[in-house]
């Protein structure tokens, strides 16, 4: 499979730059793999599809303030730093890009808020964009971090091509997020409303979390043409006991398990063993699935219409099958779906 199967023209009018007005109202195809039946629905049309006892894995990673603005010392240039990772606690240390990369040199300094009340040095380069930055402060870690995180915006891609606003940290962020990590969301979960997860419990539809911190690599366009040797950035995974217990169960009873976006059918096909069974995981992964790919877990799946060339639109079509997937994202495109973080979504059933 190659790259340029992937290529289909994109206006910045087809990106949606805010989310529905309700997170359930936005547009949902739906896409049927055994009869190649193409339904136009709304989100909250989905329950149709499942019965009582299936289950919904879905990706409980929370999106932190991740985008800064700094300022170089002595030149005073502006300077954007995303932070990617936490490296050590105790030392204030993280992983980060910059942009401009070219100004920022090891041993150079910045300096955050207008106050200049949070400094950085830089002591290493990692890549062309990647630096760690050393954080001197000095006082409690919490009162640092809520200080540094006050200085942050929520980190959009820059494609949504808008400045960021306050309220784009609750947009940008599923319901049912609880465990910190992310620098972009896991984009289907997050068109669950509170009215619709309270209508997955009373229709007894069971729900699993994973824990898989989404990074800068999801929204990256791949750059190589034979996907065998695309290379993709790692992330971490964790898998617990409860999760594994409520899929193995599902399956080993013939019921659906939907996997709640990209992120959760890389991690169940990360954790799955010979018996297609999965198993507890605490780690990195940096698993690329693409057509043709036998998937193990999931019986259903749930994406947003993402943008030509993503990794993401090519583990969808690894999924519903390339030709039903580019089908769909033909029809999306005449029948003006927005896609996007912030677009509509993609339900792939049997």
């Amino acid at each position: 499979m190659k790259l340029s199967q992937f290529k289909f023209k994109l206006t910045e009018e087809h990106i949606a730059k805010y989310p529905s007005d309700f997170r359930d109202d936005c547009k949902m195809m739906v896409v049927h793999r055994k009869t190649r039946e193409i339904e136009d629905k709304i989100f909250s049309d989905i329950l149709d599809y499942f019965s009582p006892h299936d289950l919904f894995v879905m990706n409980d990673t929370k999106v932190f303030p991740a985008r800064l603005y700094g300022r170089k010392e002595k030149t005073g240039a502006r300077i954007e730093v995303f932070l990617v990772r936490e490296l050590s606690k105790e030392q204030h240390l993280w992983d980060v890009t910059v942009d401009p990369a070219r100004k920022i040199r090891i041993g150079n300094k910045l300096y955050f808020g207008e106050d200049a009340s949070i400094v950085a040095e830089v002591i290493d380069n990692t890549t062309s964009r990647g630096r760690t930055l050393r954080f001197l402060y000095d006082g409690d870690y919490d009162e640092f971090k809520k200080q540094l995180y006050a200085l942050g915006e929520a980190p959009i891609p820059s494609f949504i091509n808008r400045p960021t606003e306050p309220e784009d940290m609750e947009r940008f962020q599923t319901l049912y997020a609880r465990e910190e990590g992310a620098v972009t969301a896991p984009s289907s979960g997050l068109h669950f409303s509170k009215i619709l997860l309270k209508k997955i419990e009373l229709l007894d539809i069971d729900t699993a979390f994973i824990t898989l911190h989404c990074g800068l690599g999801n929204f990256r366009s791949t750059d190589v043409e034979d996907l065998s040797k695309q290379k993709v950035q790692s992330e971490r995974l964790i898998v617990g006991r409860e999760c594994c217990d409520k899929v193995n169960a599902a399956h080993d009873a013939g019921r659906q398990i939907l996997a709640v976006g990209s992120t959760v059918q890389r991690a169940l096909e990360v954790c799955v063993g010979m018996d297609n069974h999965i198993m507890e995981y605490d780690g990195f992964t940096n698993k690329f699935i693409f057509p043709p790919y036998d998937f193990h877990v999931a019986t259903a799946m749930l994406a947003n219409f993402q943008l030509p060339y993503s990794t993401m639109l090519i583990l969808t079509a690894a999924f519903g099958g390339y030709d039903l997937v580019m089908e769909a994202y033909s029809r999306a495109l005449k029948s003006d779906y927005k896609f996007g973080p912030f677009g509509d979504a993609i339900l792939i059933v049997d």
